[in-house]
Protein backbone atom coordinates (compact mmCIF):
# COMPACT_ATOMS: atom_id res chain seq x y z
CA UNK A 1 0.00 0.00 0.00
CA UNK A 2 1.23 3.55 -0.71
CA UNK A 3 1.52 4.60 2.95
CA UNK A 4 3.65 1.57 3.69
CA UNK A 5 5.51 2.19 0.44
CA UNK A 6 6.54 5.61 1.65
CA UNK A 7 7.65 4.41 5.09
CA UNK A 8 9.56 1.48 3.67
CA UNK A 9 11.14 3.71 1.07
CA UNK A 10 12.35 6.06 3.79
CA UNK A 11 13.77 3.13 5.71
CA UNK A 12 15.48 1.83 2.60
CA UNK A 13 17.00 5.21 1.71
CA UNK A 14 18.11 5.72 5.29
CA UNK A 15 19.95 2.40 5.44
CA UNK A 16 21.23 2.01 1.87
CA UNK A 17 24.97 1.25 1.68
CA UNK A 18 26.10 2.39 -1.73
CA UNK A 19 29.36 0.46 -1.58
CA UNK A 20 32.98 1.39 -2.08
CA UNK A 21 33.17 1.45 -5.87
CA UNK A 22 33.85 4.75 -7.60
CA UNK A 23 30.75 6.67 -8.64
CA UNK A 24 29.44 5.29 -11.88
CA UNK A 25 31.33 2.00 -11.73
CA UNK A 26 29.40 -1.03 -12.82
CA UNK A 27 29.40 -4.73 -12.26
CA UNK A 28 29.93 -5.85 -15.87
CA UNK A 29 33.30 -5.85 -17.56
CA UNK A 30 31.88 -4.71 -20.89
CA UNK A 31 30.34 -1.54 -19.48
CA UNK A 32 33.50 0.52 -20.03
CA UNK A 33 33.06 -0.12 -23.76
CA UNK A 34 29.40 0.94 -23.81
CA UNK A 35 27.63 4.25 -23.44
CA UNK A 36 26.36 4.81 -19.94
CA UNK A 37 22.62 4.67 -19.42
CA UNK A 38 22.34 8.36 -18.55
CA UNK A 39 24.31 9.33 -21.67
CA UNK A 40 22.13 7.47 -24.16
CA UNK A 41 20.47 9.53 -26.88
CA UNK A 42 17.72 8.73 -29.35
CA UNK A 43 16.88 5.36 -27.80
CA UNK A 44 13.59 3.74 -26.80
CA UNK A 45 13.38 3.18 -23.04
CA UNK A 46 10.62 1.01 -21.58
CA UNK A 47 9.98 1.13 -17.83
CA UNK A 48 7.65 -1.11 -15.82
CA UNK A 49 6.50 0.09 -12.38
CA UNK A 50 4.14 -1.53 -9.87
CA UNK A 51 2.46 1.70 -8.74
CA UNK A 52 2.22 5.32 -9.82
CA UNK A 53 4.96 6.95 -7.69
CA UNK A 54 7.49 4.07 -7.69
CA UNK A 55 8.92 5.17 -11.04
CA UNK A 56 9.55 8.69 -9.74
CA UNK A 57 10.83 7.60 -6.33
CA UNK A 58 12.99 4.79 -7.68
CA UNK A 59 14.30 6.23 -10.93
CA UNK A 60 12.98 9.76 -11.33
CA UNK A 61 16.38 11.38 -11.72
CA UNK A 62 17.39 8.84 -14.35
CA UNK A 63 14.10 9.28 -16.21
CA UNK A 64 14.65 13.03 -16.32
CA UNK A 65 18.17 12.56 -17.69
CA UNK A 66 16.93 10.16 -20.36
CA UNK A 67 14.23 12.60 -21.43
CA UNK A 68 16.69 15.48 -21.52
CA UNK A 69 18.84 13.42 -23.88
CA UNK A 70 15.93 13.04 -26.32
CA UNK A 71 15.21 9.39 -25.67
CA UNK A 72 11.66 8.07 -25.95
CA UNK A 73 10.65 7.02 -22.44
CA UNK A 74 7.57 4.80 -22.18
CA UNK A 75 6.19 3.86 -18.77
CA UNK A 76 3.91 0.89 -18.00
CA UNK A 77 2.04 0.94 -14.70
CA UNK A 78 0.81 -2.40 -13.43
CA UNK A 79 -1.70 -1.07 -10.89
CA UNK A 80 -3.94 1.95 -10.44
CA UNK A 81 -2.90 2.31 -6.76
CA UNK A 82 -6.51 2.54 -5.61
CA UNK A 83 -6.28 1.28 -2.03
CA UNK A 84 -3.59 3.11 -0.05
CA UNK A 85 -5.47 5.81 1.82
CA UNK A 86 -6.48 6.07 5.48
CA UNK A 87 -9.22 8.57 4.59
CA UNK A 88 -12.53 6.92 5.50
CA UNK A 89 -14.34 9.14 3.01
CA UNK A 90 -12.13 8.04 0.10
CA UNK A 91 -13.32 5.52 -2.47
CA UNK A 92 -11.21 3.25 -4.67
CA UNK A 93 -12.61 4.82 -7.84
CA UNK A 94 -11.78 8.33 -6.69
CA UNK A 95 -8.34 7.36 -5.44
CA UNK A 96 -7.48 5.75 -8.77
CA UNK A 97 -8.38 9.00 -10.55
CA UNK A 98 -6.28 11.01 -8.08
CA UNK A 99 -3.27 8.75 -8.43
CA UNK A 100 -3.53 8.84 -12.23
CA UNK A 101 -3.55 12.63 -12.25
CA UNK A 102 -0.62 12.75 -9.82
CA UNK A 103 1.38 10.33 -11.98
CA UNK A 104 0.76 12.39 -15.10
CA UNK A 105 1.76 15.58 -13.29
CA UNK A 106 4.89 14.01 -11.81
CA UNK A 107 6.04 12.53 -15.09
CA UNK A 108 5.40 15.83 -16.86
CA UNK A 109 7.98 17.38 -14.55
CA UNK A 110 10.43 14.64 -15.56
CA UNK A 111 9.72 15.21 -19.24
CA UNK A 112 7.48 12.20 -19.99
CA UNK A 113 4.22 13.12 -21.77
CA UNK A 114 1.06 11.45 -20.52
CA UNK A 115 0.53 9.70 -23.86
CA UNK A 116 3.69 7.71 -23.06
CA UNK A 117 2.02 6.16 -20.00
CA UNK A 118 0.29 2.79 -20.30
CA UNK A 119 -2.02 1.68 -17.49
CA UNK A 120 -2.53 -2.07 -17.14
CA UNK A 121 -5.31 -1.30 -14.67
CA UNK A 122 -4.86 -3.88 -11.91
CA UNK A 123 -6.03 -3.05 -8.40
CA UNK A 124 -3.53 -2.08 -5.75
CA UNK A 125 -2.31 -5.06 -3.72
CA UNK A 126 -3.95 -7.55 -6.07
CA UNK A 127 -1.25 -8.05 -8.69
CA UNK A 128 -0.18 -11.36 -7.18
CA UNK A 129 -3.70 -12.66 -7.75
CA UNK A 130 -4.03 -11.49 -11.35
CA UNK A 131 -4.88 -14.22 -13.88
CA UNK A 132 -1.90 -16.24 -15.02
CA UNK A 133 -0.47 -16.49 -17.61
CA UNK A 134 -2.52 -13.49 -18.78
CA UNK A 135 -0.35 -11.04 -16.84
CA UNK A 136 2.86 -12.31 -18.46
CA UNK A 137 1.20 -12.35 -21.88
CA UNK A 138 0.15 -8.71 -21.54
CA UNK A 139 3.63 -7.56 -20.56
CA UNK A 140 5.18 -9.69 -23.32
CA UNK A 141 2.98 -8.04 -25.93
CA UNK A 142 4.09 -4.60 -24.74
CA UNK A 143 7.76 -5.54 -25.03
CA UNK A 144 7.27 -7.02 -28.49
CA UNK A 145 5.36 -3.95 -29.64
CA UNK A 146 7.78 -1.38 -28.21
CA UNK A 147 11.01 -3.33 -28.93
CA UNK A 148 13.00 -1.29 -26.38
CA UNK A 149 16.70 -0.60 -26.55
CA UNK A 150 16.74 -0.56 -22.74
CA UNK A 151 14.25 -1.87 -20.19
CA UNK A 152 13.97 -0.56 -16.64
CA UNK A 153 11.93 -2.31 -14.00
CA UNK A 154 11.45 -2.63 -10.29
CA UNK A 155 13.50 -5.25 -8.45
CA UNK A 156 11.83 -7.37 -5.75
CA UNK A 157 13.36 -4.86 -3.33
CA UNK A 158 15.21 -5.01 -0.04
CA UNK A 159 15.47 -8.49 1.40
CA UNK A 160 12.98 -7.65 4.17
CA UNK A 161 10.65 -6.04 1.63
CA UNK A 162 10.42 -9.08 -0.61
CA UNK A 163 8.26 -10.83 1.96
CA UNK A 164 5.45 -8.31 2.15
CA UNK A 165 5.55 -5.90 -0.81
CA UNK A 166 3.54 -8.21 -3.04
CA UNK A 167 2.93 -5.80 -5.93
CA UNK A 168 6.64 -4.99 -6.09
CA UNK A 169 7.65 -8.62 -6.00
CA UNK A 170 5.07 -9.68 -8.56
CA UNK A 171 5.84 -6.80 -10.93
CA UNK A 172 9.54 -7.68 -10.77
CA UNK A 173 9.07 -11.37 -11.43
CA UNK A 174 6.38 -10.87 -14.06
CA UNK A 175 8.45 -8.36 -16.01
CA UNK A 176 11.50 -10.58 -16.21
CA UNK A 177 9.29 -13.52 -17.21
CA UNK A 178 7.92 -11.33 -20.00
CA UNK A 179 11.46 -10.39 -21.08
CA UNK A 180 12.19 -14.09 -21.47
CA UNK A 181 8.93 -14.82 -23.26
CA UNK A 182 9.28 -11.89 -25.67
CA UNK A 183 12.46 -13.41 -27.09
CA UNK A 184 11.00 -16.79 -28.04
CA UNK A 185 8.08 -16.79 -30.44
CA UNK A 186 6.59 -20.02 -29.10
CA UNK A 187 5.62 -18.14 -25.95
CA UNK A 188 2.20 -16.75 -26.86
CA UNK A 189 2.54 -17.51 -30.61
CA UNK A 190 -0.86 -15.89 -31.21
CA UNK A 191 0.88 -12.54 -30.85
CA UNK A 192 2.89 -13.22 -34.01
CA UNK A 193 0.25 -15.12 -35.93
CA UNK A 194 -2.65 -12.77 -35.22
CA UNK A 195 -1.01 -9.42 -34.43
CA UNK A 196 2.36 -9.65 -36.21
CA UNK A 197 4.23 -8.92 -32.98
CA UNK A 198 7.69 -10.20 -33.80
CA UNK A 199 9.94 -11.76 -31.14
CA UNK A 200 12.08 -9.13 -29.44
CA UNK A 201 15.21 -9.59 -27.33
CA UNK A 202 15.82 -6.94 -24.68
CA UNK A 203 19.53 -6.16 -24.87
CA UNK A 204 20.00 -4.23 -21.64
CA UNK A 205 18.12 -4.01 -18.34
CA UNK A 206 18.36 -1.87 -15.22
CA UNK A 207 16.43 -2.54 -12.03
CA UNK A 208 15.57 0.07 -9.38
CA UNK A 209 14.67 -0.51 -5.72
CA UNK A 210 17.42 -3.10 -5.79
CA UNK A 211 18.93 -4.46 -2.58
CA UNK A 212 22.16 -2.64 -1.67
CA UNK A 213 24.05 -5.92 -1.84
CA UNK A 214 22.98 -6.34 -5.47
CA UNK A 215 23.43 -2.79 -6.80
CA UNK A 216 26.18 -2.60 -9.42
CA UNK A 217 25.44 0.69 -11.18
CA UNK A 218 24.98 4.22 -9.89
CA UNK A 219 23.57 7.18 -11.79
CA UNK A 220 24.66 10.66 -10.72
CA UNK A 221 21.42 12.67 -10.59
CA UNK A 222 22.77 15.96 -9.23
CA UNK A 223 21.57 17.69 -12.40
CA UNK A 224 18.01 16.36 -12.06
CA UNK A 225 17.56 16.07 -8.29
CA UNK A 226 15.42 19.20 -8.16
CA UNK A 227 13.15 17.73 -10.84
CA UNK A 228 12.94 14.44 -8.95
CA UNK A 229 11.92 16.22 -5.75
CA UNK A 230 9.33 18.28 -7.61
CA UNK A 231 7.94 15.17 -9.32
CA UNK A 232 7.77 13.28 -6.04
CA UNK A 233 5.83 16.12 -4.42
CA UNK A 234 3.18 15.88 -7.15
CA UNK A 235 2.10 12.63 -5.45
CA UNK A 236 0.33 14.61 -2.74
CA UNK A 237 -1.97 11.77 -1.69
CA UNK A 238 1.00 9.54 -0.82
CA UNK A 239 2.20 11.85 1.96
CA UNK A 240 0.95 13.18 5.26
CA UNK A 241 -1.47 14.77 5.82
CA UNK A 242 -3.31 13.95 2.56
CA UNK A 243 -2.93 10.21 3.00
CA UNK A 244 -5.11 10.46 6.13
CA UNK A 245 -7.48 13.21 5.06
CA UNK A 246 -7.20 13.93 1.38
CA UNK A 247 -6.45 17.42 0.17
CA UNK A 248 -5.21 18.13 -3.37
CA UNK A 249 -2.54 20.63 -2.38
CA UNK A 250 0.24 21.21 0.13
CA UNK A 251 0.46 23.49 3.11
CA UNK A 252 3.64 25.47 2.29
CA UNK A 253 5.34 24.66 5.59
CA UNK A 254 4.57 20.95 5.28
CA UNK A 255 5.78 20.92 1.69
CA UNK A 256 9.09 22.54 2.62
CA UNK A 257 9.62 20.08 5.48
CA UNK A 258 8.79 17.09 3.26
CA UNK A 259 11.15 18.27 0.54
CA UNK A 260 13.93 18.69 3.07
CA UNK A 261 13.31 15.21 4.50
CA UNK A 262 13.24 13.69 1.02
CA UNK A 263 16.63 15.17 0.21
CA UNK A 264 18.04 14.17 3.57
CA UNK A 265 17.07 10.52 3.15
CA UNK A 266 17.99 10.24 -0.52
CA UNK A 267 20.99 8.01 -1.33
CA UNK A 268 24.31 9.72 -1.93
CA UNK A 269 27.64 8.44 -3.11
CA UNK A 270 30.93 10.33 -2.99
CA UNK A 271 28.98 13.49 -2.15
CA UNK A 272 26.57 13.17 -5.09
CA UNK A 273 22.89 12.34 -5.24
CA UNK A 274 22.61 8.96 -6.94
CA UNK A 275 20.13 6.28 -7.94
CA UNK A 276 21.44 2.79 -7.31
CA UNK A 277 20.50 0.20 -9.93
CA UNK A 278 21.17 -3.41 -10.81
CA UNK A 279 22.44 -3.68 -14.38
CA UNK A 280 21.95 -6.89 -16.36
CA UNK A 281 22.51 -7.78 -20.01
CA UNK A 282 20.30 -10.88 -20.18
CA UNK A 283 17.96 -12.99 -18.10
CA UNK A 284 19.27 -16.06 -16.36
CA UNK A 285 18.76 -19.00 -18.73
CA UNK A 286 19.37 -21.68 -16.12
Amino acid sequence: MPGATRRNREKRDETTDLGADALGSGGCGSEAEEARLEDLQGKTILLFTPHPDDDAFGAGGTIALLNRNHNKVLIVLYTNDDKGSYDLEMTSQRLARIRKAEEEAGQAVLGTPKENLTWMGYDDGMLEYAPQPKLVEEATAIIRRVRPDVLLSVDPGEWYERWHKTDHRMAAFNTIDAVRAAEFWLYFPNQLLQRNLQPSKVPLMYFFYTAPQEANYWVNIDATMDSKVEAAMKHVSQFEPAIRKYRPDWDPATLAATQEQFRKLHPRKDGHFVEALRRETEFNQF
